[in-house]
């Protein structure tokens, strides 16, 4: 009786183990992918290509979604006030990487996590912003781009002369109230010699006040604008370049998002270049790289584009020469 009672616990054992033998090879067979985070302040329609830029990047560093790599996605449609909300999702997720599109987006994930990385593409200073301890040397959790715009301030004004030949009287549109656009005040003396302009500075704080910028701009007769990058002026940028057009003025913008809804031209860091870049960072925290030990980058490409539509209805002709710089032509 005894020696069939202990038959009947072995086989029952045996059973046991047998039928867990096809979990545990499951669960070595599937094993728990790393998870990326992205966070945009745009929508997904105006962010498609710059998240398609991501995706070639991490394609290029071998990653495949949802063989080796998940990738979790939220927008806030142009919305800031969004981001709160939407960056405590995406840190619910518990994701290895988050990828937050801009400073105000870099900000909300901040304010939720400090230990979770980070990496950005932000139009302000990530050490003022207080995301980082130094360029070199993040010492945080963020890390990533940064394009200042400060730079290119004076490159936005001499395309502007090259499609406008003789010009000499503009205008700058900025936000003193912007940390980025108070650098750009600065050094406006300098790019205004080397160029022979005279820069009447328009300080909008609020949407209620473009208006009248655009409204001082026509009485000064100014031949030329440049919308600095701030984010209010992204937020708006379909108001801006329809205003812009409706005042007769020709504009200069920071970003290809405004010359593809309508704006005359930009000069800018390439974006798509950027997030195809950011791939290159999440890969090295996927692998163990800790965000405080990887720099914070400049962009390395910059790009031209010029609305061909938008400059006939104005009744401009844009240079040959010009056109053969252009990286791209929206008609």
């Amino acid at each position: 009786m005894a020696s069939y009672i202990g038959r009947r616990k072995f086989l029952a054992t045996l059973g046991g183990a047998v039928a867990a033998w096809p979990l545990a090879a499951q669960a070595q067979q599937s094993p728990v992918l790393p998870l990326i985070g992205i966070l945009s302040a745009l929508s997904s329609v105006t962010a498609a290509r710059n998240i398609d830029a991501f995706r070639a990047g991490l394609r290029d560093l071998g990653y495949v979604e949802g063989r080796n790599l998940k990738v979790e996605l939220r927008f806030a449609d142009g919305v800031n006030e969004r981001l709160p909300d939407l960056a405590a999702e995406l840190v619910a997720l518990k994701p290895t990487v988050i990828i937050a599109g801009g400073p105000q987006a870099a900000l909300a994930v901040h304010d939720v996590t400090h230990t979770i990385p980070i990496v950005t593409n932000s139009s302000e200073n990530p050490v003022v912003l207080g995301l980082a301890a130094s360029l070199a040397r993040p010492g945080g959790n963020v890390t990533g781009f940064w394009f200042d715009d400060e730079g290119l301030t004076g490159k936005r004004f001499e395309v502007l002369k090259e499609a406008v030949p003789g010009t000499t009287r503009v205008g700058i549109v900025l936000n003193p109230n912007d940390a980025s656009d108070n650098n750009v005040l600065k050094s406006l003396p300098a790019v205004t010699r080397a160029l022979g302009l005279t820069v009447r500075v328009l300080e909008v704080r609020t949407q209620s006040e473009f208006e009248s910028a655009f409204m001082t701009a026509t009485r000064e007769d100014l031949q030329g604008l440049q919308i600095s990058l701030a984010p209010i002026f992204f937020s708006h940028r379909a108001m801006l370049t329809t205003m812009a057009a409706n005042a007769r003025l020709l504009a200069v913008y920071g970003m290809r998002e405004f010359a593809m809804v309508g704006g005359l031209m930009s000069y800018g860091a390439s974006f798509a270049d950027i997030y195809r870049r950011l791939a290159g960072f999440a890969d090295q925290i996927i692998k163990g790289t800790g965000p405080a030990d990887l720099p914070i980058q400049r962009p390395v490409k910059f790009e031209l584009v010029i609305n061909l539509k938008t400059a006939k209805a104005l009744g401009l002709t844009i240079s040959e020469s010009l056109l053969l710089r252009t990286d791209e032509v929206i008609e």
